[in-house]
């Protein structure tokens, strides 16, 4: 049976992440759906899945695309277009009404898409034109990842402007704030890491240059916002999308020491648990580097949570995978209760089965009644 409310434990006080109090410390990470429709606009259903998870100290929504160059995968939401626009003030409509509080996360895929995902069909753009092993996901299905066209020293300063347009229709779709996807081998982190970048312009080589794409696009994002509304996600050791770097914790020290300086409200750290043989544990070096609040990610469950946040590793923890199947997590995990189990046919595309019909606590019959 679940326990009672749990209200002592770290993860349900209160936090303030930059401009926003918080009313517990369990937030909805971004997770890719694909269910945007045509045009990739958001939708009611979509809507109601937000709504849904309203009780989260945070949502972040799933990545969304800052342009028609950003897009990497079928399905997925834009914020570069008016009826995208429109669609998302559904969201953040419904996820009020509940009062609850989200932020779009901003996203340009770079070398992850294909010609049949791009404008005019034409190359995707990269820092440097090295093809990721792998396939991507087209509407024809999978098909090899192409080498992408590195972008031109004239060109990038018009992807920064891509995120700060982005980000002035995501506050007029009514967002509480955005996140900068800087994460997961797409375009900024393909900028910041030395596997993908070996740029001899002022976009690469030193680590300041190639951490000046992620603090390009995130000055100008909190220039939109503020820095208290604006959030950078990074994973400094993923090899998600064919990714790595030779010196991953001097890398990312620097970033996370440079973007400390923005005055944003909070790092996002991905971080696996748990921990292969001999991999570091980066996450604490980063908040000190950082100096302002963390939110941690990666592998979580209700006990690693809670030991991570009273180590003083972060100040708020993020779930994926359980926020999927469990609408009302934060109820769950302070009653300790059972948890649903995500069905993974549905992660990806398709309508409401697996993306509106978990049940809540208070749907599921006690044990031993009809």
């Amino acid at each position: 049976m679940p326990q009672s409310n749990d209200s002592t434990m770290t993860l349900f006080t209160p936090v303030r992440l930059g401009d926003l109090a918080l009313p517990n410390r369990v937030l909805m990470a971004p997770m890719t759906r694909n269910r945007a429709a045509a045009g990739n606009v958001p939708t009611e259903l979509n809507a109601t899945y937000y709504e849904q998870r309203a009780s989260a100290g945070l949502i972040v929504t799933e990545a969304t695309q800052v342009s028609p160059q950003g897009v990497g995968y079928p399905g997925t939401p834009g914020i570069h277009s008016d009826d995208q626009v429109a669609g998302w003030r559904l969201v953040t409509r419904a996820v009020h009404q509940r009062g609850g509080r989200i932020f779009l996360q901003l996203w340009h895929v770079g070398r992850i898409s294909h010609p049949d995902l791009q404008p005019d069909g034409a190359l995707p753009v990269a820092p440097s034109a090295i093809a990721p092993a792998g396939q991507a996901m087209t509407l024809a299905g999978p098909q090899p990842f192409v080498t992408p066209r590195a972008l031109a020293l004239d060109e990038i300063p018009g992807v920064v402007g891509q995120y700060a347009a982005a980000a002035r229709r995501a506050r007029d779709a009514g967002f509480d704030g955005v996140e900068v996807h800087g994460a997961n081998g797409y375009l900024i982190d393909q900028f910041l890491r030395s596997g993908t970048n070996t740029r001899t312009d002022l976009y690469g080589g030193s680590l300041a240059n190639r951490a000046r794409f992620l603090l390009e696009v995130t000055a100008a994002v909190r220039d939109a916002w503020g820095g208290g509304r604006v959030g950078v996600r990074l994973s400094p050791l993923s090899p998600f999308n064919d990714m790595r770097d030779d010196d991953p914790v001097a890398t990312f020290t620097y970033a996370a020491t440079a973007l400390g300086e923005l005055g944003l409200a909070y790092l996002h750290l991905v971080e696996m648990r748990p921990l292969a043989d001999g991999q570091p544990y980066l996450t604490p070096a980063l908040r000190r580097a950082f100096r302002g609040p963390v939110v941690i990610n990666g592998g979580l469950d209700r006990e690693l949570a809670e030991a991570a946040l009273v180590r003083g590793d972060g100040d708020a923890a993020a779930f994926a995978t359980k926020f999927l199947a469990n609408p009302d997590l934060p109820a769950r995990l302070a009653a300790d209760a059972p948890l649903n189990e995500p069905d993974r046919t549905t992660f990806y595309g398709g309508g409401a089965k697996g993306y509106v019909d978990y049940p809540a606590l208070d749907a599921v019959p006690a044990a031993g009644t009809a």
